[in-house]
């Protein structure tokens, strides 16, 4: 998981290893919703992937 996590934000925000590292998993975690967030409206997907 620690893996993905910084995987993801850094293929976004192009932050380095040690910058990731030095961030909380709690705030790497949410880093990563709020990316997905902004994707997810930007492709004009729902919020939620469930709703239709």
């Amino acid at each position: 998981m620690l893996y993905e996590e910084m995987a993801f934000i850094a293929m976004h925000f192009h932050w380095s290893h040690a910058e990731l590292m030095l961030l909380e998993h709690r705030e790497r975690r949410r880093w990563c919703t709020e990316i997905s967030t902004v994707n997810r409206t930007r492709n004009g997907a729902p919020p939620n992937p469930f709703d239709m």
